[in-house]
């Protein structure tokens, strides 16, 4: 049974928060890890091993399209998690969530190349890809809501943004298991079964699940939800909480996906992308790419907390505006001083903009959580995030991919970045202001929903 995380008076422990921001963050670094394990390979290691019939960068293109189904499964994940979760529980769906996860991961990590299967290895490991976008889209909700449900009002973008440092967490993990193996063996080796140890070793996630399945209760928002229940059944308003979020927060949904866009798109253009250019293009090291990737993590695993913090003082909103502005301006310098081809270059470049992104990404959590009344929290969170993923992930690879290879210039990718900043900038200004906003707003469970592009008033 879970421990107890409540106080007598019913409020929420010190103890009680300590150990859902621990497991929020443990699990969203667990999941984070296993999903940019396949983004590191599928720039290193897929394009020989399951595209091999194509010209390296035709074989490059291909591998990041077959990353893209990652993405194109989050809004699904989120659909599906996100009902699960508004119905039945936060804790449940997050469980699940990294149950899909370590499954879809391992079996990558046993899949047989193509040289073994054809054409049905590169066919099968779309799919696993696929299915690891399904659990990501369902993780982050159920993380998030897990922090930020049981957080006070004061320190809620704090709490929210712990999850949130699964990101870089995972990410500086998963470059550093793959960089270690690939410059302790021979090419061979790693080509061979050493890129195949980080993804096995994703079934570790299992025991973090059964220990948060024991620790974790579910949020105080939720069990009140569930309280006054009957109250909304009676008023005939069981509707699905997915189509009561299409009906009555379409327009919220459509510009805090937006928003997120340049977020995701950028990130992938700075790691991914990023990590092939500089090695086939500028003839780096990956030595030096995995230094700036650390140097790059421990600057966000820093600034995500810290502008979550001040988000809490100073609101949401205006972060996410000076975010999108400060992507966009850094979108040429960055190039610049990537291309001078020297380590400082990399690390400068690749840094502030990550910095600049986690001006946004670390308030972000707490921001989609206020959106939406907590009925259709879960639905509607995840659905903006997830659609935001999909949109970004699709423009951040594979099309970035193709206009360097179309203009041989790092200024189409540039004028590309800056242009997404701008519409990010555009939906923050439309969006409202939120950190005033409760989360325990079960009393308006037996309210009939209004149509509107914005959240009820709490």
């Amino acid at each position: 049974m879970p421990t107890n995380a409540t106080t007598p008076d019913g409020q929420v422990s010190d103890r009680g928060l300590r150990r859902v921001g621990v497991l929020s963050l443990v699990g969203s670094s667990a999941e984070w890890f296993d999903y940019f394990l396949y983004a590191v390979a599928s720039a290193l290691v897929f394009p020989t091993l399951f595209f091999p019939n194509y010209d390296p960068s035709v074989g490059l293109l291909a591998s990041f399209v077959a990353l893209a189904a990652g993405y194109v499964s989050r809004p699904l994940g989120g659909i599906v998690w996100g009902h699960f979760g508004d119905r039945f529980g936060r804790k449940k769906a997050f469980l699940a969530a990294l149950g899909t996860m370590a499954a879809g991961s391992t079996l990558i990590g046993l899949l047989p190349s193509y040289a073994v299967l054809g054409i049905t290895a590169p066919i099968l490991l779309i799919v696993l890809r696929f299915l690891q976008g399904l659990a990501i889209g369902g993780q982050w909700g159920g993380g998030v809501l897990l922090a930020t449900e049981y957080a006070p009002m004061s320190r809620r973008g704090y709490f929210g943004s712990l999850p949130q440092l699964g990101v870089p967490i995972g990410t500086l993990i998963g470059n550093v298991a793959f960089f270690a193996l690939g410059l302790n063996m021979d090419k061979a080796a790693f080509m061979s079964w050493g890129w195949r140890i980080p993804f096995l070793c994703s079934a570790l996630i299992i025991p973090v699940a059964v220990y948060a399945h024991r620790a974790l209760e579910e949020t105080p928002a939720f069990l009140h939800l569930k309280k006054l229940a009957s109250a909304r059944a009676e008023a005939g308003l069981t509707q699905s909480p997915l189509s009561e979020v299409f009906r009555t927060r379409s327009g919220t949904v459509l510009m805090a996906a937006g928003l997120f866009v340049v977020v995701n798109a950028t990130n992938i253009i700075y790691t991914t992308f990023m990590l092939n250019y500089v090695t086939r293009v500028l003839h780096m090291t990956l030595k030096d790419m995995l230094i700036a990737t650390a140097i790059g993590a421990a600057f966000t695993m820093t600034t995500i907390v810290g502008f979550a913090k001040l988000s809490d003082r100073i609101g949401r909103r205006r972060l996410m505006i000076a975010s999108g502005v400060f992507i966009g301006l850094w979108a040429f310098p960055i190039f610049w001083v990537v291309n001078t081809g020297t380590l400082w270059g990399l690390v400068l470049g690749t840094s502030l903009a990550q910095v600049f992104n986690t001006m946004m990404y670390g308030p972000l959590a707490a921001f989609f959580a206020e959106l939406f009344p907590a009925r259709m929290r879960y639905s509607g969170a995840s659905l903006c995030y997830q659609t935001g993923g999909l949109v970004g992930g699709l423009l951040g690879a594979p099309v970035v991919a193709w206009l360097y290879e179309v203009y041989n210039t790092t200024a189409a990718i540039s004028v590309f970045v800056v242009i997404l900043a701008v519409v990010s900038v555009g939906c923050a200004i439309a969006l409202p202001e939120t950190y005033r906003r409760k989360l325990d707003d079960a009393e308006l469970t037996a309210r009939p929903a209004t149509r509107s592009a914005v959240p009820e008033p709490s």
